[in-house]
């Protein structure tokens, strides 16, 4: 599958964007501020951002809530409707450009479009992607029981199980070594 770099950078957003959501009580949300939502756009090189208001950070936390939804989807059918209902309210409009640096690509909301409007278009058409190439079983949440963080399996052979080998990965694996060891020096 060919992933444009446009197209990566909106992947890369629509999951940290998931992963703002706190993962229990005690977490903090990850976009708890106007100030949080400020350093997300710009962390993420979102163009044609305004001014940001209280009004935005209700907006975009919406449309992460709808994103979570479709990481979740259980079928292409059910990630296809939740997309296709979060692009069309987003009213996209396609059209190429070549800023800051990029050669062309394609931007899919409309010019003025709100940062929540601009997100759900690009980073919905960056999901559909996925569900038309017949690939949107990438579009997982870590298996660490205690993560659950949403990610893109982006591995040739579409077996990666952790939002980060060198943390969730390893450390349930040092469990089961440990586990392991715990018992054999039980015998």
């Amino acid at each position: 599958m060919l992933i444009t770099h446009d197209t990566r950078c909106a992947l890369d957003t629509v999951v940290d964007l998931v992963n703002t959501v706190p993962e229990d009580e005690t977490a903090a949300d990850g976009l708890s501020d106007i100030a949080d939502l400020e350093e997300f756009v710009r962390n993420h090189e979102i163009s044609d951002v305004g001014m940001l208001s209280e009004s935005d950070l209700a907006a975009v936390r919406t449309i992460r809530g709808r994103f979570a939804g479709i990481f979740a989807a259980p079928d292409a059918r059910s990630a296809a409707g939740l997309i296709n209902e979060l692009v069309a309210a987003a009213g996209t409009t396609p059209r190429l450009t070549d800023h800051d640096g990029y050669d062309w690509h394609v931007h899919y909301f409309a010019p003025g479009a709100s940062v929540a409007d601009h997100l759900a278009a690009d980073c919905g058409m960056a999901l559909a992607f996925f569900v038309v190439a017949g690939e949107e079983e990438r579009l997982r949440r870590c298996e660490a029981p205690d993560c659950r963080h949403a990610f893109v399996d982006l591995s040739r052979n579409r077996s990666r199980r952790y939002c980060d080998s060198r943390t969730c990965g390893n450390r349930l694996h040092v469990a089961a070594y440990r586990a392991r060891r715990k018992e054999a020096a039980a015998r």
